[in-house]
């Protein structure tokens, strides 16, 4: 029987507890791939899960839990707020603490679509900090956290930044998210020349229209048809797999001589 690639390595995935969602997806992938996982959540109250989850009995972290420990790895559970560099600094050593050691972060949390979709004028201080605060500021904080241990390890390591398309290509009504997107593939470029002399390596993937959760409130039918194959060479949405299947590759062997990239995985929407 073959070996996972990744056994013996732990990886911390941000944002990990919704049940069609990015982070859940790379977890499994992750753990398939040998990985034992951290998972983190925010702690939302259960009363504000998707409709979807509260009628399938979908239990958040707990059940992306499940789905590891199923596949002979192990989970650790843990909530934070990301925008607490304490708090995050506190997670990080408990990761640690428990599983042993951090070898890949992915960074994927990011705040709900919401008030902040609106023109600038419109726009509160408060819409525009939350979004930059969770995605941006957080992945800092996570990334900073996490290297630290990775150095200290003396063995390399992987950080991932779940990104977007929105980071690349201007559009309407969605500059806090843009802007957020945007910092992330920078801060990811940045950390690569940082890191690289530790063998840590630092990409963001800049993902495009996929099918979770977070694009539920777009609907489906004729319309969103049409606009997905006027905006997409490959005319569809993207799968949560074709994006956690890239994760594992560049935390794998296949991607240890890439670093500071922003990757489209988006079905040909942006290039190059």
């Amino acid at each position: 029987m073959t070996t996972p690639p990744l056994t013996g390595t732990v990886a911390l995935v941000t944002g990990a507890g919704r049940e069609r969602g990015t982070g859940h997806t790379i977890a499994v992938a992750l753990a398939e791939a040998g990985c034992d996982l951290a998972l983190h959540g925010s702690g939302s109250d259960p009363g504000t899960w998707p409709e979807s989850e509260k009628t399938s009995g979908w239990r958040g972290l707990d059940s992306v839990a499940d789905e590891v420990l199923a596949l002979g790895r192990r989970a650790f559970v843990v909530h934070a707020d990301l925008r607490d560099s304490a708090q995050v600094d506190d997670m990080v050593d408990g990761v640690v603490d428990s599983l042993g050691r951090l070898d890949t972060l992915v960074n994927n949390a990011a705040a709900p679509r919401g008030a902040d979709r609106r023109p600038v004028v419109e726009l509160s201080d408060s819409q525009w900090s939350n979004v930059l605060d969770v995605k941006l500021d957080g992945a800092f904080y996570c990334s900073r956290a996490a290297a630290r241990r990775m150095i200290s390890q003396k063995s390399g390591g992987r950080i991932v930044n779940i990104s977007s398309t929105a980071g690349k290509r201007a559009h309407r009504d969605v500059a806090a998210y843009a802007v957020a997107n945007a910092g992330l593939q920078m801060l990811g470029a940045s950390l690569s020349q940082e890191l690289g002399r530790h063998r840590i390596t630092v990409n963001s993937l800049s993902v495009g229209a996929v099918d979770s959760s977070r694009i539920d409130d777009l609907g489906r039918g004729r319309e969103f048809d049409e606009f997905i194959a006027r905006n997409n060479p490959l005319q569809r949405v993207g799968s949560l797999k074709e994006v956690a299947d890239v994760v594992v590759f560049l935390c794998g062997d296949g991607g240890a001589f890439i670093t500071g990239q922003s990757i489209n995985v988006d079905g040909g929407a942006v290039a190059p």
